[in-house]
This record gives structure tokens, sequence and C-alpha cells, in this order.
């Protein structure tokens, strides 16, 4: 990987892939050379203009432009934001197959460049197309990583902040499993500083409830659902995710993100991609961070596992 400066290249000019983009410039700081491909080369032309006029106006001193799939060479991390929108009523495995097709034609020409740095995956369903890019791309498990549950993360973390009437930094909690309707919240590892929620729930003295709980899971769960439904797309919240995991990386920051990652026997699983806390630093996943989950825990953990290698298993790559 290039440590001399850094450059990140965005596949996928879409409402996600710009929302990152003009997350990236205004954060400031984090990377000095941006590239837009897209498929319509005159959008991406448009989209980086349109960035560069804005420029005076933040904090990064970046050089930006449209390019194509040879600017990879030297790229320290490929963003794929690329692929067909979700429909309202759709799950996100309904667009699996679509996207696996339009990943065939971006992950050939990315490799043939020379590209030997870090896939970052943002493409729903975001946890096989993580493995659908691990498979083309043949490479290291460690350099290819999907934005996961890490969006699912902080909407929880929000949520229990203001329950709790706690800022959500001092929130440390998790969502893992599927990036869709199998994730959910291992409550039992749930701590307000340093204090268990499953204790606080216990304590008579005051008013916090399980079903709380619950119904804050559920909130996290059907977010993107009600956001699709009220203006048909969801990418602000993405696009900020995907700058902190490109932040955690160029900063070798050693981060805990919960990201979707390849499996090695943590949590009794195999070779499935799928969101989990990992330590995030330059070369990408550092470590898989596993929790110590309740047997209730660890049967959720594994039908989501089930759902994600189900899916994937019927594709013809």
């Amino acid at each position: 990987m290039n440590t001399d400066k850094r450059k990140v290249v965005l596949i996928g000019t879409g409402m996600v892939g710009m929302s990152f983009a003009y997350a990236l410039v205004n954060q400031g700081g984090i990377c000095n050379e941006l590239v837009l491909i897209d498929v319509n080369k005159e959008r991406a032309n448009g989209e980086a203009m349109d960035l560069n006029h804005g420029l005076a106006f933040a904090k990064s001193n970046m050089r930006i432009y449209a390019g194509d799939y040879k600017d990879c060479k030297d790229a320290d991390i490929v963003v794929i934001a690329a692929g067909v929108a979700q429909r309202e009523g759709e799950t996100r495995l309904d667009l699996l197959q679509r996207n696996t097709e339009v990943f065939r034609s971006i992950i050939s020409p990315v490799v043939k460049s020379g590209f030997d740095g870090i896939f970052l995956v943002a493409t729903n369903p975001v946890d096989i197309m993580t493995r659908v890019t691990y498979e083309l791309s043949r490479f290291g498990a460690s350099r290819v990583i999907g934005t996961g549950t890490s969006l699912d993360t902080a909407r929880l973390r929000y949520l229990l902040g203001d329950y709790f009437t706690v800022d959500p930094k001092n929130i440390h909690a998790y969502v893992i499993g599927e990036h869709g309707d199998s994730e959910f919240v291992p409550f039992s590892q749930v701590m307000l500083a340093t204090k268990s929620v499953t204790e606080i729930l216990a304590d008579e003295k005051n008013d916090y409830k399980i079903e709380d709980m619950q119904s804050i899971e559920e909130q996290v769960r059907t977010s993107a659902y009600k956001i699709i439904k009220a203006k048909r797309a969801t990418y602000y919240g993405i696009g900020m995710a995907i700058t902190r995991i490109i932040k955690a990386i160029l900063g070798d920051e050693n981060s805990v993100l919960t990201v979707s990652a390849k499996l090695c026997g943590e949590y009794d699983s195999k070779n499935v991609f799928i969101g989990v806390p990992c330590i995030i630093g330059r070369n990408g996943v550092k470590e898989i961070v596993e929790l110590s989950l309740t047997d209730e825990e660890k049967e959720k953990f594994q039908q989501s596992k089930t759902i994600l290698d189900d899916s994937f298993n019927g594709l013809n790559l």
C-alpha cells in the first residue's frame, strides 16, 4: 500500500457515493486525492467539478477528479458504492443477484490495474457483496471490508443515548450479524460507561424496561425501511459511516468498528462475511473482537450466518 499519499477511489457516484465524498471533503485531512469513477462518465465529471468548486470553503486540501480504472493502481482504498438502488419494500437480500452482475464488471478492471490496497464495500446486500468482492478479487480477507453494521451500531447508540439521557459516545453497544432483517443487539454486552445495561434494567430504583430495549432494537432494524418509504433512499448516514471507516484505515487508528469481515473460526463460524466488531487499522482488519454471547445470542448469530450462507451459495460466480 502506498504510504506517501492518501488516495481514495470511489466507484459509483450515486447518492451513497456522493454523500460519502461530500462528508470526506468536509471533515478534512483524511485523504489528499479523491478519484470518482462511474459508468456515466459525464456525471462523474460533473460531481468532481461541483466538489472542487466548494474546496475554498472546506477544511480539505484535496485533488478531486473523475477518472477510470487505471487510476486504482496506486490507490490506498477503493470504495464500491455502485449498484442498483433498493426499492420500497424490497429487502437487501432481494438486491443480491442484480448487484452481483454489476460487481463482475468492476472488480476485474480494478485488480488488473495493479491495485493492492483495501476494498471497502457499501453496496447492499453489503455482507454478501463484500464476500463477492473477496471471491472475485482473490485479495486477502483483511483487505476486503464491508460497511457491515457500522451504521446500525451508530443508530443503536444514538437511540440508547436518548433513552438513558447519556452522550451516545459513552454507550458501548453493537449491532451484529447481517446488515438486514436478521441483525440483532447482544444486550448482554451493552454498557453505559462501565456499567452493564442488564444490571441497570434489573435495578428497581429506576423506570427503565427491557421492553423498551426491544423496541429500540426494532427501531434500529427497521430504520432503513422507514427512511426509504419517506425519501426513497438512505445515503447521509452510510456516507458518514464510510468516511469514519476510511479515517480509521488511513489514520491507522486501531479503532473498533462493526464492519463486515470474514470469520475464520470466530463465533464458531468460517468463511462468511458478517457484521462484527473489528479492530481497523492501516492494513484493514487487524483483529476480530469476539464478544461473549449468551446461548440465545449465539443462536441468533448462527441464524443470521445461515441466511447469508444460503444466499451466497445460490450465486453462480
